[in-house]
């Protein structure tokens, strides 16, 4: 937005701005007059702006930063109704974007019926068993006790049937890996669903299942990638269904915490109608305290087209384009972003398709794994690798929209590479931003083919909390593993994710993570792909507005961009950068209004 100095030094002003207050009946005539409705003072703001990369201090009218400059200069901009908000030197930076995630509803109090156990910090086998038997002891019979985040490189492999028996027997048992790709199940819930010796992989309903399985080939209750939601597909009983009340309090109480970790931004990568649904309530009810961007999740996905792959059957499009749709649906604070598919497996999980063959507790597999192969990227019936996801690009890019693709592998990225190649030939388009959402296991030609198709990596940086996973992929491909550097040498335009709850929504840690690529237990994984804190704070910022299209309206402080904006306790580009995780957020501001104070 145009800009002007206003008559105090070091003051910024908007003159769009300015016309519309003064149109609307505010008191004032001359820009030196405006009021606004909330200033920050005497901090230590960086910008992300390149053209006005530092200032002390920021006024905000309504929703919008009016000004950008010195303290001395936006203390001119105090009325009697101004609220007043003193940094005292704290750093201030815009709100951070998270451009992929998971939301979902939580359920904190163990006695809730939804309450689901976070296993994301056990750290071996009985722990988790007594964390799920005090879930289970309060729930009835042939009910479900849940669970999320298990790492089986910290507790000592995955939890097997017999393990999870320990739990309950009476009680049917579902827990999912931290990489969302594997689930265990007890003896209890594989008998409700009907799973024996003879059932195969692979089945007609669910391609992309694998049954872990005993010597003797019983199915020993760890199931990958489809195998979780086939055994929930056969079994009467489902999980309870929370009233809409409980449900829109437990988003709430998800998009609270985002707000305490600096958030101001998210992306669904998993929404759909009845999603929007729950968020639009939440909007008019006035508890919101988020923006959303929602990656609409195609049903190519769904067995049932993997299986049939009729054409007539590309019905997520075909239905958002009867409604006339196309991305950047909707306003600022709920908007259709993407088309989100998936056309790969799990990094975390060690499912997703390599080139090179897995090694370190695979190095002895004969023959050799390579992970498991994606049903869109192998479909049935016999097709050549890689048409059926060919055929999905082509028609979502056809109809305009923007694609995000789910794919970690090397071998899945390049015939996602290739799908986008050919659906650009066909019908090319400038400025498409296109996107490969993880690009784990990415290589250095691999990365020259996106820079020359204008395709965005969003990398998924979890090295801090998930680095112990990766010794399967070997130590000469730790610098595949998102290459941040490489690829912004190659001038590859780059954004990042948490992917929660695959890994904690903390923007700050993920920073961390970018600067360091050092795991919790202190081990280095890639080092030459390091990034300054600066690169690193640009991605989680104006970056990730950059990658949905939202760069001209949030991402940096500037004046006429939304006033979202937080307040930190450290400067994250000067502290020691294996303590960037341990700087607070003091506040985070959404369009002007404080959604999170410490």
């Amino acid at each position: 937005m145009a800009r002007r100095f206003a008559v105090h030094l070091g003051l910024i002003l908007c003159p769009a701005l300015i016309f519309s207050l003064t149109t609307a009946g505010v008191q004032a005539a001359k820009p030196d007059e405006f009021k606004a409705d909330l200033v920050i003072l005497n901090g230590h703001v960086i910008t992300v702006d390149e053209k006005n990369p530092y200032a002390q201090a920021i006024a905000i009218y309504g929703d919008k930063i009016i000004a950008v400059g010195d303290s001395r200069g936006i203390r001119n901009l105090i009325g009697e109704n101004t609220k007043q908000i003193d940094a005292t030197g704290k750093t201030v930076v815009p709100g951070f974007i998270e451009s992929h995630m998971h939301p979902a509803a939580t359920y904190p109090d163990i006695k809730m019926r939804n309450h689901i156990v976070n296993l994301f910090e056990i750290a071996s086998m009985n722990d988790l068993v007594a964390a799920l038997k005090a879930k289970a002891d309060i729930t009835e019979p042939e009910q479900w006790v849940r669970g999320v985040r298990y790492q089986d490189t910290k507790i000592g492999g995955h939890p097997t049937a017999d393990i999870l028996d320990r739990v309950s027997t009476k009680c049917m048992i579902y827990i999912t890996h931290s990489s969302g790709h594997i689930t265990a199940v007890n003896s209890l819930a594989l008998k409700m669903a009907g799973i024996t010796k003879d059932t195969s992989d692979h089945p007609a309903e669910a391609p992309n299942a694998v049954f872990g399985r005993n010597p003797d080939g019983t199915p020993n209750g760890v199931l990958y990638e489809g195998a979780g939601a086939y055994v929930l597909s056969k079994i009467a009983t489902k999980f309870p269904v929370p009233t809409p009340e409980e449900e829109r309090q437990g988003y709430l109480n998800s998009f609270k915490s985002f707000n305490a970790r600096g958030l101001t931004s998210i992306a669904d990568a998993s929404c759909n109608a009845q999603k929007l649904g729950v968020y639009q309530a939440m909007i008019r009810e006035g508890r919101f305290p988020i923006r959303m961007n929602a990656m609409m999740l195609t049903d190519f996905n769904e067995p049932a087209f993997q299986t049939n792959q009729n054409a007539d059957d590309l019905s997520t499009i075909k239905a958002i384009k009867a409604l006339g749709l196309n991305g950047g649906f909707g306003d600022s604070r709920l908007r259709m972003g993407l088309l989100k598919l998936f056309a790969g497996n799990s990094l975390s999980g060690r499912t997703c398709w390599v080139s090179q063959p897995y090694v370190g507790s695979h190095a002895k597999d004969n023959p050799p794994y390579f992970g498991i192969q994606h049903p869109l990227l192998f479909p049935p019936k016999g097709q050549t690798a890689g048409t059926l996801l060919d055929r999905i690009i082509l028609e979502g890019h056809k109809a305009g929209f923007q694609w995000a693709v789910h794919s970690n592998g090397d071998k899945e990225i390049e015939l996602l590479l290739d799908a986008y190649e050919k659906a650009l030939k066909a019908y090319p388009r400038a400025n498409h931003r296109h996107r490969i959402e993880h690009a784990s296991v990415m290589r250095k030609d691999l990365l020259e083919r996106a820079k020359g198709l204008g395709v965005i990596i969003n990398f998924h940086p979890y090295l801090f909390e998930h680095g112990d996973k990766m010794t399967d992929f070997g130590r000469e491909r730790f610098s595949w593993l998102f290459p941040y550097k490489t690829a912004i040498e190659l001038g590859v335009t780059v954004a990042g994710h948490s992917d929660w709850s695959v890994s904690l929504a903390d923007p700050l840690l993920k920073i961390q993570d970018m600067v360091t690529r050092k795991s919790k237990e202190g081990n280095v994984y890639g080092a030459d792909q390091t990034v300054s804190p600066e690169v690193a704070l640009r991605v989680w910022t104006l970056g990730n507005a950059y990658a949905s299209f939202e760069e001209n309206i949030k991402g940096s402080i500037e004046v006429g961009k939304l006033a979202d904006i937080v307040i930190l306790s450290g400067d994250p580009t000067k502290t020691n950068s294996e303590s960037i995780k341990d700087i607070q957020v003091e506040k985070t501001i959404l369009g002007g209004e404080i959604v999170y104070s410490r």
